[in-house]
């Protein structure tokens, strides 16, 4: 019952009836992950997708010469891989876990199935789908159109955003993690959130970040006002 009550509060089989949440139970696979572990590689051929149940998972890329750049940070209740269930057979990124987690994974073949049997999930999948995309093409945007400053305050007010409008949010995640996700280095970031809080825009203590001035942030993420 444990892992029918887990998969019952997580978005992506929200809302399901217990015979779909039966059905689930019977094909995942639960494995723990310690801290460092990697879940998978870019290239590897994708046995299905996952979802965190609890812990952290980055997603990033290599270049050539070995620079990573984060594309997501999964949190949990946060399916992952999901791309490599429809869209080809090998993972287009590469997963660790930051910290000890535990994951299922939903085997490929076995979840087609369901699939077939039960459209909900489709449906259900396609709006995580949506939504991861909207994500995507805001951080190709972001990295590829705006400044670093930019960058940084569209991240804040998305984190939150995310936490229901609070008015500071715990980053949760290191300096150079966050400057790896915002396509910059960890010196280049400390002067910016530096710089910030000194007009007046944030505070910050250790990893905790307060909004003060949100209308100051949005104007920086939209580009209507610069960084001084």
């Amino acid at each position: 019952m444990a892992i029918i009550d887990s998969l019952a509060k997580m978005p992506l089989f929200h809302g399901l009836p217990q015979d779909q949440l039966d059905a689930l139970s019977r094909i995942v696979i639960e494995k723990g992950c310690e801290q460092g572990e990697v879940l998978f590689t870019e290239g590897e051929e994708a046995k299905g997708f996952f979802v965190l149940v609890s812990g952290r998972i980055k997603i990033f890329k290599l270049s050539p010469e070995g620079k990573e750049q984060i594309l997501h940070f999964i949190e949990p209740g946060e399916p992952f891989a999901e791309v490599a269930m429809f869209a080809g057979a090998h993972y287009p990124a590469n997963a660790e876990a930051l910290q000890r987690s535990r994951v299922i994974l939903l085997p490929r073949p076995a979840f087609e199935r369901l699939i077939k049997n039960y459209p909900d999930l489709a449906m259900n999948m396609l709006a995580i789908l949506s939504h991861r995309l909207k994500y995507f093409s805001r951080l190709i945007e972001d990295l590829s159109l705006k400044e670093v400053p930019q960058r940084l305050a569209a991240y804040l007010l998305y984190l939150g955003d995310s936490r229901n409008n609070v008015s500071s949010v715990d980053l949760n995640i290191s300096k150079g993690q966050l400057a790896s996700l915002l396509g910059t280095i960890p010196e280049t970031l400390s002067r910016i959130l530096n710089r910030m809080a000194a007009q007046g825009f944030i505070t910050v203590r250790g990893r905790e970040i307060g909004l003060l001035r949100r209308d100051a942030l949005e104007s920086l993420a939209s580009g209507e006002k610069a960084l001084t």
